[in-house]
């Protein structure tokens, strides 16, 4: 994978860029990343262990933005999200340059939600429940 400065997908990209990582990470152990909204507390599991493991952000990243990439996917294929390239605007606020548009409209930032997970842990990051918070939401509630 690519390091933290050099070339990142586009929206365009992100499906294939997900596969690769998933195809890579179950290469390499049994990992069940079979793209099911249960598959996301295994991803809150790899996370919490990369941040206890002692790994830092830098060294972490190819990691963080492919389960990011995975976490978009998921929303992608199960709740009918679609992936997007971010403007300028909204590049500065998630800090990352694609996200996820919901069938609401709203765009979320499951890169950086990864990222946030790693940061601060706990279950207020938990991938689970930002797929359930995110799925949940009726169609034209406010952002």
């Amino acid at each position: 994978m690519e390091a933290a400065d050099e070339w990142i997908p586009g929206a365009g990209r992100m499906r294939p860029y997900a596969a690769a990582f998933v195809a890579r990470a179950t290469a390499r152990g049994r990992l069940p990343l079979d793209y099911s909204v249960a598959s996301l507390r295994l991803v809150d599991a790899l996370v919490d262990g990369l941040r206890k493991g002692g790994a830092d952000r830098e060294r972490a990243h190819d990691t963080l933005f492919g389960l990011g990439a995975y976490v978009g996917e998921v929303l992608v294929r199960r709740a009918g999200g679609v992936w997007v390239d971010l403007d300028e605007r909204q590049r500065a606020y998630f800090g990352q340059p694609v996200g996820v548009r919901m069938p609401d409209g709203r765009i979320w930032n499951p890169v950086g939600k990864v990222y946030n997970r790693f940061e601060a842990g706990g279950p207020q990051e938990s991938l689970g429940t930002f797929y359930l918070v995110l799925h949940g939401r009726a169609r034209g509630t406010a952002a």
